[in-house]
């Protein structure tokens, strides 16, 4: 095997452009040139030895994954999703017709929301089979819409889970082709180091980069870890058919906000450390999950939020994500959180120095575009403040400058009464000593 190369110092350029001011949203503006051969067709070996973009309010920086305990903080937190990826794409067939059924979410008693390929040949009440699975077929409870359709597959969760092991296939995203299907090494190259909780058609990405070297030191570097649950569902594959993206609707997923979880985060933040969402996964979650205030609740249930740029983020500070497809949902939240300029220049630098992108693709870490204005924002209010409190000074100095100039004209005064009054006193002695003569005059 070839010895992985260490990254090179981070490399710095010149700042971005500002963070967008608000206008009109449309799908052509998060398009963008990407070469077909920069889309990763499998992940680096070893994971951490992946690139990774720093993209800051000054400007980007490059270097590499192994480089994260360096760019985080004692006290930041990271949050992942430890979601697990299941083999839940199946060939089946109702008679002779043959359909591709891609399982979504699951929902209660064996019923689970699934995208179907040929779904237009299905009817509710229909019975279909899975190949390679003998016994094991489903019922359609629904005509299909928009291509989705609910499956039954029976109580039985055991005999599902088994018929999947046995038929279904790691679901890899289109854009990562396998002629003759996934690979042996795919089903664990697309599952991540944090990976539990079976439920997931998608590999929440950005973890695929952790290795137990890199946890390790990032733990002795003092960086705390939350874990969260986001089934991924098949939604993220589907590309943008809208001009306007506020138009595109995401389908549900089911995610959990344990309380140990979101008590770590707040601490975590009151305590000064920054929130890291690795993911967008993980970052859709926390959003889902959080406050007007900052506070992080617990949650479970679904989501179907689309974070588009406008959106007031309350819940990360940072973001570890890969490199999305042009005119994605996911390339559309990235310049949410980080300023469309800014992304769009990050993501031209990351095309002309040959980042891998998508699933098995490279990483950036990304500041949330408002921290600049909220710290700036601060040092203005501090500023006032000094300002203000030097105006009181100034103000306080000025009256005793004059309550001493008042003292000063009292005391003169009382010091002319004084004057007057010996003069007078003076004037009084001299009279009298003018009639003591006359007196004494014969």
């Amino acid at each position: 095997m070839t010895a992985a190369v260490a990254p090179a110092r981070p490399r710095r350029y010149g700042p971005p452009a500002v963070p967008d001011a608000a206008a009109p949203l449309r799908t052509a503006d998060f398009d963008f040139h990407l070469p077909e051969d920069l889309v990763a067709q499998a992940p680096a070996r070893p994971r951490d030895a992946a690139r990774l973009l720093v993209v800051r309010p000054d400007g980007l920086a490059d270097a590499g994954v192994r480089d994260l305990p360096s760019l985080l903080r004692p006290g930041d937190i990271m949050v992942v999703n430890d979601t697990r990826v299941i083999p839940a794409r199946l060939r089946a067939r109702r008679g002779a017709a043959r359909i591709e059924v891609m399982l979504n979410r699951a929902e209660a008693g064996g019923v689970w929301h699934a995208l179907v390929r040929n779904a237009r040949r299905l009817r509710a009440g229909d019975i279909i089979t899975i190949d390679g699975a003998p016994g094991c077929c489903a019922t359609v409870l629904s005509a299909p819409q928009d291509g989705a359709v609910m499956l039954d597959f029976g109580p039985d969760q055991a005999a599902l889970a088994a018929a999947l092991d046995q038929a279904g296939e790691i679901p890899l995203p289109p854009y990562i082709t396998r002629a003759e299907g996934p690979r042996a090494e795919d089903a664990a190259d697309y599952q991540t180091i944090f990976a539990e909780r079976p439920g997931a058609v998608a590999a929440p990405t950005a973890s695929l980069h952790f290795t137990p070297a890199l946890i390790q030191a990032l733990d002795a570097r003092g960086v705390r870890r939350a874990t969260v649950t986001l089934h991924v569902g098949a939604g993220t594959f589907l590309p943008m058919r809208t001009d306007d993206p506020r138009a595109h609707r995401l389908h549900a997923e089911w995610g959990e906000v344990t309380d140990q979880a979101a008590t770590a985060i707040n601490a975590a933040r009151a305590a000064g450390g920054r929130v890291v969402a690795i993911g967008t996964t993980a970052l859709r979650l926390l959003e889902s999950a959080v406050d007007q205030d900052g506070t992080v609740r617990t949650f479970r249930g679904l989501t179907d939020i689309f974070l588009l740029p406008g959106h007031v983020f309350r819940s990360a500070d940072l973001l570890m994500t890969n490199f999305h497809l042009p005119r994605s949902t996911l390339f559309m939240l990235v310049c949410a959180f980080a300023g469309t300029r800014r992304m769009t220049a990050a993501y031209d630098h990351a095309v002309a120095q040959r980042y891998r992108f998508y699933s098995y693709g490279d990483a950036s870490l990304l500041g949330r575009a408002d921290c600049r204005a909220t710290l700036e924002r601060a040092d203005n209010r501090a500023m006032l403040e000094r300002a203000d409190n030097r105006a009181t000074l100034e103000r306080a100095d000025n009256r005793a400058t004059l309550e001493r100039a008042d003292n000063r004209a009292t005391l003169e005064r009382a010091d002319n009464r004084a004057t007057l009054e010996r003069a007078d006193n003076h004037a009084t002695l001299e009279r009298a000593d003018n009639h003591a003569t006359l007196e004494r005059a014969p």
